[in-house]
């Protein structure tokens, strides 16, 4: 996020800074190269804006790392308390939906999956618009709180045993209170590091933010793997299966702490505060965009924006959430032994997600997603096939081939989708945009494919889906703008060096001069 000032106002305040504890921020350059060459002799930040061609900004790093470690681990956080409901579906269906059919007790656990998901569109238009009014650490903070407190209350519910239908009302509920907090919760991580980001490294630190995701999945996994091999199944279904759920609320506070300390820096404090007269009236002029605005004032971008989530989140709910019921139920595989080769394809897929971020950087998003697109309408067919062998490297060689195409869309989105919006809208077109998309498609999966699997008996349904899926895909990424290495719409060009200021700024000279001349 650029605090943006006028030269006199950001020279005042460095002074001021400078007098007591002097914390870096980001700041934009000046236009005048002498100028700024002095300034930066000098020790002072560059902070003036460029004459007839607009700011630029330079980033802090040490700032950019705390951001992007903040929204990243309680990101991480967040999917494990969401991921942890799925590795335990088989037991929680046990626990909350008896009946002597394995496939009703599944669609009935995934039913109460995919019912959060309805309400994140309405989380998104309450969450995202706020975000854009009063800031996106504060609305972060809160998607934090709801989703810890959903999840730890999910731990705490009496079995169907004990209270009868209260049981799986109870559960709804706060499914419910976690889908309305996620439905904060994506935009606004993916626009919180996508404008602190440097213009040339967006997508490398954009991709940190589905390694958090990656992170919590695999914390859930592993978890669920160490219980599920040192308890007994009786055990697990009487009090295990909440072990996972109750540690949600320190970790709740964990991410909390980490999300509200970006607000504690001198300097942002002292910055925002010179700048009080213009943030009031900026933030009195946003509280006039309404949703239509939002929504229909951005709808090339919203279908756009609805057409690459369906592709990403199909294919990530198959493989990451629906994959280990799948290998549980329709193919009888050991349950533990599925969440092992689970853990080690999102284990793969951490270590490789940072260098497909820079390919996104240095080659573009675009080719990124067309390439996941095409493997997944080539591939998916050929995986599944592996999977069915049922031996261990059939399995793991399926999945893995499915894990590397996934992050092809994990490195690349978090820096596609923040740059279809401007500024004003970001979060709150995002987040509508995004939750829809999910809503209707991405969260659905485990449901659409288990009844669609009972229906038609064809378990080779999962790879068709995400052949559907990434045509789709296909055709968004045809439509959407490159977006590597150039400023997001309505911000201006962000750099990591002053440097790189200075070059931009003379470059930027040069070019009035010849359009003048």
């Amino acid at each position: 996020m650029s605090v943006l000032a006028s030269a006199g106002d950001v020279m005042q305040s460095s002074k001021r800074a400078q007098a007591s504890e002097h914390v870096p921020t980001q700041s934009p350059a000046a236009s005048d190269p002498a100028d700024l060459e002095k300034r930066t002799a000098d020790g002072a930040p560059e902070a003036r804006e460029v004459g007839g061609a607009g700011e630029v900004t330079v980033v802090d790093p040490a700032m950019v790392k705390r951001a992007v470690s903040a929204a990243a681990l309680g990101n991480a956080m967040e999917w494990f308390d969401f991921g942890v409901y799925s590795y335990l579906a088989v037991t929680l269906g046990h626990v909350f939906f008896p009946s002597g059919n394995p496939t009703a007790q599944l669609l009935s656990t995934f039913g109460a999956f995919a019912a959060a998901f309805l309400v994140r569109p309405i989380g998104g238009m309450v969450f995202g618009p706020l975000g854009d009014r009063i800031g996106r650490q504060k609305v972060l903070a809160i998607t934090m709180i709801m989703m810890a407190a959903g999840t730890f209350a999910i731990g705490l519910i009496p079995s169907y045993a004990a209270i009868g239908v209260w049981a799986p009302i109870l559960l709804l509920v706060a499914r419910l209170v976690q889908g309305f907090s996620t439905g904060g919760e994506y935009g606004g991580a993916s626009t919180f590091i996508a404008e602190y980001a440097p213009d040339k490294r967006r997508g490398f630190l954009g991709s940190w933010l589905e390694f958090g995701t990656l992170a919590g999945y695999v914390g859930g996994a592993g978890l669920v793997a160490v219980m599920t091999a040192l308890l007994t199944t009786d055990d697990l279904h009487s009090w295990g299966w909440r072990l996972p759920f109750l540690i949600a609320g320190p970790m709740g506070i964990i991410g909390l702490y980490l999300r509200m300390r970006l607000e504690e820096t001198p300097a942002f404090t002292q910055l925002e505060k010179e700048a009080r007269a213009k943030e009031k009236a900026r933030r009195e002029a946003e509280k006039r965009i309404g949703l239509g605005e939002m929504v229909f004032g951005q709808w090339r971008a919203m279908l756009l924006c609805v057409g690459l989530v369906l592709v990403f989140n199909v294919t990530d709910y198959m493989l990451l959430s629906y994959m280990p019921s799948y290998l549980t139920s329709e193919l009888k595989y050991d349950e533990a032994h599925s969440l092992r080769v689970v853990l080690a394809v999102m284990v793969l897929m951490m270590c490789v997600q940072p260098f497909a971020g820079r390919l996104s950087d240095r080659f573009g998003r675009r080719p990124v997603i067309a390439a996941g697109c095409v493997g997944f309408l080539v591939l998916s067919v050929p995986a599944l096939l592996l999977i069915r062998q049922g031996s261990l490297i059939a399995i793991a060689l399926g999945m893995g081939a499915l894990g590397l195409l996934l992050v092809c869309f994990t490195s690349s989105m978090p820096s596609t989708l923040p740059a279809l919006f401007p500024t004003k809208v970001r979060y709150g077109s995002l987040s509508i945009g995004f939750n829809i998309s999910v809503s209707l498609f991405g969260g659905t999966t485990p449901l659409v494919v288990t009844a669609l699997i009972g229906a038609t008996g064809d378990r080779m349904t999962p790879a068709y889906y995400m052949m559907a899926a990434a045509v789709v895909g296909g055709i968004a990424v045809l439509l959407i703008p490159e977006s590597a290495r150039k400023p997001l719409p309505g911000s201006p060009p962000a750099v990591e060096t002053e440097a790189e200021a200075r070059e931009m700024v003379r470059g930027a000279a040069r070019g009035g001069a010849t359009a003048t001349a």
